[in-house]
């Protein structure tokens, strides 16, 4: 998704010695100016933000080796976006109203508090430095969504790629497809550094100690809390995921004709470019709904996404959704290449939703097009007179990314499948392969999120990671946390992490996809137990008006609400890996069994 950036923080209550009618008068007069003034903002707010939103729209769909007007269109509405939300004027008129904060009605202190944060990453007081900043990250963007990826000298797409991970047997092939997925990062390192210092720069000027320090405080959080927080969900589902990690390197090596198993993980072995999902590892018996899915056509799957929260009671998507978005890939014969990440975008904040993918009629797409309606629903449900503009946000980023994952997750439940007759009801399918499959993509995603996303940016940002070690960490980290190593020696001439799209373009907020996946298991446990009544590993929302009533009550406040008190209040808990690893315990003593006699070589706790 397109993130807008939201500082959520608790308000003060007040005081005073006055009489009511003064206390009236003054309160009255103050939120008066503070609305005028958040008004006057609001409206010039929304035209930047939709100019930069469409500039930055036409660089993800339409990129033409060689042409620079794309990059030269970001960088001018960038620029008047930095200079408005950045401007002294808007940071003093903030912050002189802030000084009257007990007199101001909360959701007025909330949007006050926003415009200060979103200063800070545009402040006029260095203004150089931001539009130098904004044109370093134009160009970064260019380079990595317009590279021409090549194996065997022949022109591919990173799908071409994936599809050799997830299916080839010759080890060759793989490692060829695999170190042709990383030559992008080569040429983004300096940019990448670049980068690294103009964010830190920026965002200083307004009292944050680095960028990553920044983005944290979007949880009302210290850059401490967070890396405290992400190594905790890590140690939570460690047990698990070092089991996950012994039977892969064992059923890998038999499978490869491998005969000594390696200690740690071979990357180009695995069936995703970092590690980070080994799902397609296994194929659960009964279960394949590639062949029906490419029978009914890429439309089909996203016409089909929409019927599911139609079905929840939620409206059908807007006309200029479908007329709008990039849905399919490029065809084999145009001029441009797009960006193949998914994504969704709130375009103005108001009614131009629209979804960037390339889709393709098999099963991952299938699961990504109700991830990515999830966030467009979540738009749509937020964009209500209740919830201002510039709180028209998630609850906290990770909220966006939770619903999109947990609709996904749902949608791929056998139960659900079968009532859309993409499998036979009556299917014997074995679960406990199921589970399997399915921890192979949740479990083994924390690791990678939490431990090494999390820590490289943290390392880069808040601790100067020197500028010949970025490979050395990247690779230090992946053996510690996913116990994965690369299949020969990558040194400092190869800047791996940059390969991740995050890393370049919407840096340190990975941790927003750990937490998600926690958030995620909570609310699904919720929905199961409490308004399904049905097993959480065996559920269909499908058609149920109630998931969609909740969901709703989800989704409406925005983030007019602190994330902490909206979880309590919808799961019952503070955000913990609880569910997720109630949600996988019959895997745990099926691996025990499987890995009987193996060695693990990961260490017990981490």
């Amino acid at each position: 998704m397109r993130k807008f950036l939201l500082l959520v923080l608790a308000t003060g209550t007040f005081s005073c010695s006055q009489s009511p009618s003064e206390t009236s008068t003054t309160e009255s007069e103050a939120q008066l100016q503070a609305q005028h003034f958040i008004d006057d903002y609001t409206q010039q707010f929304k035209k930047l933000y939709y100019e930069s939103a469409e500039a930055e729209w036409a660089s993800n769909t339409r990129i033409i080796p060689g042409d620079t007007t794309n990059a030269w269109k970001v960088q001018q509405a960038n620029e008047a976006y930095a200079r408005f939300t950045g401007s002294s004027e808007n940071i003093e008129k903030a912050r002189e109203l802030l000084e009257q904060e007990a007199l101001l009605r909360p959701i007025q202190v909330k949007q006050l508090q926003t415009i200060l944060y979103t200063a800070a990453n545009n402040p006029a007081t260095v203004e150089d430095l931001v539009k130098e900043r904004i044109k370093a990250e134009a160009q970064q963007t260019e380079l990595l969504f317009g590279y021409d990826f090549k194996v065997d000298n022949k022109s591919v797409s990173t799908n071409d790629i994936d599809n050799i991970l997830k299916g080839t047997m010759n080890l060759d092939s793989r490692q060829n497809a695999w170190a042709a997925s990383k030559e992008v990062g080569t040429g983004l390192r300096e940019g990448l550094l670049n980068l690294r210092r103009l964010r830190n720069e920026t965002v200083e000027a307004l009292g944050y100690d680095n960028y990553f320090a920044y983005q944290v405080s979007d949880y009302g959080m210290t850059s401490d809390e967070m890396m405290a927080l992400n190594q905790q969900l890590i140690r939570d589902i460690w047990p698990l995921y070092r089991e996950l990690h012994t039977y892969a390197r064992y059923e890998l090596a038999k499978r490869y004709g491998v005969q000594e198993v390696p200690a740690m993980l071979p990357a180009h072995w695995l069936p995703n470019r970092w590690g980070q999902d080994w799902s397609p590892m296994v194929e659960v018996e009964g279960i394949n709904l590639d062949p029906v899915l490419e029978e009914k056509g890429p439309e089909w799957l996203v016409q089909q996404a929409e019927r599911f929260y139609i079905s929840l009671g939620f409206q059908p998507l807007p006309q200029s959704f479908w007329e709008k978005s990039s849905l399919y890939p490029a065809p084999a014969d145009a001029t441009y290449k797009k960006n193949n990440h998914a994504s969704a975008w709130h375009m103005d904040l108001e009614e131009d939703v629209r979804a960037l993918q390339s889709v393709i009629p098999n099963e991952e797409w299938y699961e990504t097009t109700h991830h990515e309606l999830g966030h467009i629903y979540y738009y749509i449900s937020y964009t209500n007179p209740d919830v201002p503009p510039l709180l028209r946000g998630g609850a906290n980023r990770a909220f966006h990314e939770a619903v999109g994952s947990m609709m996904g997750l749902a949608a791929m439940q056998k139960p659900f499948i079968a009532g859309l007759g993409l499998i036979d009801p009556n299917t014997k399918t074995d679960e406990t392969q199921s589970l399997l499959k399915e921890a192979l993509n949740y479990i083994v995603f924390i690791p990678f999120s939490a431990g090494v996303m999390t820590h490289f940016e943290h390392d880069l940002y808040a601790n100067d990671l020197p500028a010949d070690q970025l490979n050395k960490r990247w690779w230090e980290l992946a053996e510690k946390y996913q116990g994965m190593v690369p299949p020969a020696v990558r040194g400092e001439e190869y800047t791996d992490a940059a390969s991740k799209t995050h890393i370049n373009n919407d840096a340190a907020q990975y941790y927003d996809y750990a937490i998600s996946y926690a958030l995620l298991f909570q609310l699904h446990d919720h929905v199961a137990r409490n308004i399904l009544n049905q097993d959480p590993r065996s559920t269909n929302y499908y058609g149920n008006e109630k998931v969609g009533d909740f969901l709703k009550d989800l989704l409406r406040p925005g983030a007019t609400r602190d994330w902490r008190e909206l979880l309590r209040e919808t799961t019952g808990e503070d955000l913990s890996a609880k569910a997720m690893l109630s949600y996988f315990e019959p895997l745990m003593a099926y691996l025990k069994e499987v890995n009987r006699g193996r060695t693990h070589t990961l260490p017990e706790t981490i």
